[in-house]
């Protein structure tokens, strides 16, 4: 087996969806490595062919968590998983901001319902946004005012019903004027950054789609945005550096900017908005490999 052999892990429904898995497989092979497109569920899979398990385009599993986590621990076992377990299992519920919010990180303000309470526990905000705690893309996502209060214990009610976590937080006006930012990081070090448009808009109902429609731009991050990511990164309570992390935030009433996700587990990394990103994470891939080459394996044991 050739030590370069690398999975580029997907998913059925995601692979037309993701815009950076074609580049990257191409950008890999023409550096001289060995890679090809799997998908995480393929029974027919086998794990120990692969250096390398690279999670990219895995989004479908907010709707099979626990199917996901056991298919995470199971390739951890034979392969290594990039990025490692520990921070899939993390990363994968947002009750993480939790832990970022207890080591200094600002973070936008989190209240979180638990199955079994009552959805009557919402917060009171002059606006504000119910989501799952296990989610992605805005799926499931909605923006609601102060008079719309009963349809949003409705929508928070219904997630609790289905066994899933809400996370309830304050709607930041700031993003309709200037979006979310979200910086990018290999290796540690930083990649490029990216502009989102607001994606919630009032009365809209929650996507039902993988993920909802953005609009993207490219963007320079401004110098307290870095500072922010390098703290964020910072107080991530696992080894250090990672592959690859996204780091999604936005700007508060008194335009400070503050963490709303933290992607570790399989973001869209925006290789189409930053000349030579592709490349650039390319190559990490490739120096990352080099490091694992003599490390002990496999790279963790839960």
């Amino acid at each position: 087996m050739s030590k370069s052999l690398i999975a580029l892990v997907s998913a059925r429904s995601a692979r037309a969806l993701d815009d950076d898995l074609l580049p990257l497989l191409h950008s890999l092979i023409t550096a001289g490595m060995s890679a090809e497109l799997v998908d995480w569920d393929d029974t027919t899979i086998n794990w120990s062919r692969y250096s390398v398990a690279l999670l990219r385009s895995t989004w479908d599993y907010t709707q099979r968590l626990p199917d996901f986590l056991a298919w995470a621990a199971r390739t951890a076992e034979t392969t290594r998983l990039l990025n490692p377990l520990d921070i899939v299992r993390w990363n994968t519920d947002k009750h993480y901001l939790h832990d970022l919010a207890a080591a200094g990180v600002p973070v936008v303000s989190s209240f979180f319902i638990e199955p079994g309470q009552s959805a009557d526990a919402l917060p009171d905000h002059d606006e504000f946004v119910v989501k799952p705690a296990v989610g992605a893309g805005s799926r499931d996502a909605q923006r609601y005012v102060r008079s719309e209060r009963a349809v949003a214990i409705t929508h928070a009610q219904r997630l609790l019903d289905a066994h899933r976590s809400v996370l309830v937080q304050p709607y930041l006006h700031a993003v309709d004027q200037q979006g979310e930012s979200a910086l990018l990081y290999f290796n540690g070090s930083y990649s490029h950054s990216i502009r989102k448009g607001a994606l919630l808009k009032r009365g809209e109902d929650a996507t039902r789609a993988l993920f909802a429609a953005e609009h993207i731009s490219a963007r320079n991050a401004d110098a307290d945005e870095r500072a922010l990511a390098e703290q964020t990164l910072a107080a991530i309570p696992f080894t250090q550096p990672l592959l690859y992390a996204r780091i999604d935030m936005i700007r508060d009433a008194n335009n400070r900017p503050c963490i709303l996700e933290l992607e570790l587990t399989e973001p869209s990394l925006y290789f189409a908005f930053a000349e030579g990103s592709v490349q650039r994470f390319a190559a990490a891939i490739i120096a990352r490999l080099n490091t694992l080459d003599g490390a002990a394996f496999p790279q963790e044991k839960r």
